[in-house]
């Protein structure tokens, strides 16, 4: 397949170029100036319009909050207790969420599903390429991040207890306990011993050596300085998930490489965690030089507006480069996917839309989507 004259994304050109693409067995193989068609190989003209990666969203509930079916289809949170390391969205997966197809439709075609936020330590989130029919062959990467909460959704879950304070203890304690339990393991092999496995623990272990990041959610400055330094303290892989009352720490938060999922940003300020919610954090948060990615957190804003999501950050300050950055490299490299998707180059996945216009224009559409190399 041969995909021809397009103004094509490409980040080592800071910008769109005219190139074509070639793709065979779901890969990108070849991207260059021109490319001659081979005998017989299905050739699509994209001239005038604008090619870029599959769009990425590095935090969501699609698949695990139905669209559309209420308490039935809502899996995001198990309220069993604060502290659930042991979940996995994996097993709350339902590929026939009617989110999926309209989201690839839009341009998007990969997502890292995430519990939700009314417990402090929710379970393991995934990264998944959207399409398919079985949770485990949409997995991109199944140990992605232990999805975390600050702040007022675990405060007022009524978990037995009603404070900030009490949230990060519990958070403490499960990371204490996940200690405690390294080291007991660590003896009963030591001494042959037998010793039973925790499954829950066995993540928190997957965080405490780095072999998994936490994704902390985080509205308010305060719940923001408080994950910063329950991963200082703790020494973990961290990225922050919301940021919105970000600007006032943003210098402080330039002194560590946190990155930051901004968003979602179009919602009523609903609660006092998001009164000071502005589409300028994103462009913010970027000139002080902390990685920043866009988040519609489908199902609170639909998925298959990611695209609007970036463009309106790019109206308030953004740079167009980065708002483009923010829903395609940015994710892939924070999600830890940025050796299969992300960008287009030659041996990375054929995940590729074709827009009829910018992007970020109000009239913009796919024309096209490819979702590793099949047209969707």
């Amino acid at each position: 397949m041969l995909i021809q004259k397009g103004n094509v994304l490409l980040f080592e050109e800071n910008g769109f170029a005219v190139r074509d693409i070639r793709m065979e067995e779901g890969k990108i193989v070849e991207i260059a100036p021109s490319i001659s068609p081979r005998e017989g190989e299905t050739c699509y003209d994209a001239s005038g319009k604008y090619v870029t990666p599959g769009l990425i969203d590095a935090h969501s509930h699609i698949c695990i909050s139905e669209e559309g079916m209420g308490d039935v289809g809502d899996d995001c949170c198990d309220y069993s207790g604060s502290l659930t390391p042991e979940l996995e969205v994996l097993d709350g997966l339902y590929p026939f969420d009617r989110a999926v197809a309209e989201s690839v439709r839009s341009g998007v075609t990969c997502a890292c599903v995430c519990p939700g936020s009314d417990g402090v330590v929710g379970g393991v989130s995934s990264v998944i390429r959207l399409a398919g029919s079985v949770a485990d062959r949409m997995l991109v990467r199944r140990y992605a991040a232990m999805k975390c909460s600050l702040g007022e959704n675990p405060k007022c879950a009524k978990h037995g207890f009603a404070s900030r304070m009490g949230v990060a203890w519990q958070f403490r304690k499960c990371l204490e306990d996940a200690l405690d339990y390294r080291h007991s393991k660590e003896e009963a092999q030591a001494s042959g011993s037998y010793f039973k496995t925790d499954r829950g623990m066995e993540h928190m272990l997957l965080m405490l050596d780095k072999k998994m990041p936490i994704h902390v959610h985080a509205h308010r400055s305060d719940d923001i300085c408080t994950a910063v330094r329950l991963a200082q303290e703790y020494d973990l892989d961290m990225v922050l998930v919301h940021g919105t009352d970000a600007i006032p720490v943003a210098d402080y938060l330039a002194e560590f490489s946190y990155p930051v999922i901004v968003g979602p940003g179009m919602t009523p300020r609903s609660k006092h965690e998001t009164w000071d919610k502005t589409y300028e954090t994103a462009g913010i948060l970027h000139k002080a030089g902390i990685k920043v990615c866009i988040t519609a957190d489908h199902d609170v804003t639909p998925l298959y507006f990611l695209s609007v999501y970036a463009g309106l950050a790019v109206r308030h300050g953004l740079d167009e480069i980065e708002g483009l950055k923010a829903v395609t490299l940015n994710p892939a490299q924070v999600l830890g996917i940025d050796d299969r998707k992300g960008q287009l180059k030659a041996g990375l996945d054929a995940d590729i839309v074709i827009w009829s216009e910018h992007p970020f224009a109000c009239k913009a559409k796919p024309e096209q989507v490819f979702l590793e190399g099949t047209a969707v």
